[in-house]
């Protein structure tokens, strides 16, 4: 009888980090922070279908990098959370805390499952508060750890005095158009007007209705360079 290889627990753990890891890195960064009225989501994405920032819930953003299909499947089962537990209680109900942790669940019980192959996504879930010391933006990461906090997030691969500049000059009194400039100059490593590329999204409480999740125009990111 043939005696099975064997991997000790660290080998088997660290093989599939730098597989999820690897399924990450080749993608464009994706970077989600607070401006001056609310938060943004700016991803480096030529395509104008296939989006990486998009709404969750009422109030709730959703961002990813990684396989669009991993992470597409995430989106929506996340939508569907939402719309489940605010019907079953009350939309104020739906927070950006249950669920990054549903996602962070989902995502480290694959890491950890033998036999399953691990998610090769990164996750922002971005919520805007009903007063602004109550904005969240929560990261999770392949292995399904969360990062919390109010300080701007990246998605992705970034070198690491890049995201220093994000977290050094993206703060929450920052203008929309500052904020964005400041985004696209991490995500290229480059000063030149990149609007065309840029996906851009925000959370913005100042719509006068219960959604605050809007997908800017490539024309109005464009106008952040005209005007600067």
């Amino acid at each position: 009888m043939t005696t099975p290889a064997y991997v000790s627990p660290d080998q088997w753990m660290s093989d599939r980090a730098d597989y999820a890891r690897r399924g990450i890195e080749d993608e464009h960064a994706v970077v989600v922070a607070r401006y001056a009225d609310g938060i943004c989501m700016v991803a480096l994405n030529p395509s104008r279908a296939l989006h990486r920032t998009s709404e969750i819930h009422d109030r709730i953003g959703f961002a990813s990098v990684g396989r669009f299909d991993e992470s597409e499947q995430l989106r929506v089962a996340g939508i569907r959370l939402a719309d489940l537990r605010g019907y079953a209680y009350d939309r104020l109900d739906v927070t950006g805390l249950s669920l990054a942790t549903t996602y962070a669940q989902v995502i480290g019980g694959a890491f950890a499952t033998m036999g399953q192959k691990p998610y090769e996504v990164e996750l922002a879930v971005a919520e805007l508060g009903l007063v602004r010391s109550q904005d969240r933006i929560f990261k999770i990461s392949w292995d399904g750890s969360i990062t919390e906090g109010t300080a701007p997030m990246v998605l992705g691969p970034m070198s690491p005095d890049r995201r220093e500049t994000v977290e050094e000059f993206l703060i929450d009194t920052t203008p929309l158009d500052d904020a964005v400039r400041c985004a696209a100059a991490a995500l290229t490593a480059s000063s030149e007007p990149v609007p065309d590329q840029l996906e851009v999204s925000i959370l913005d409480p100042r719509t006068g209705g219960r959604r605050t999740f809007r997908r800017l125009a490539a024309d109005r990111v464009r106008t952040f360079w005209d005007a600067a």
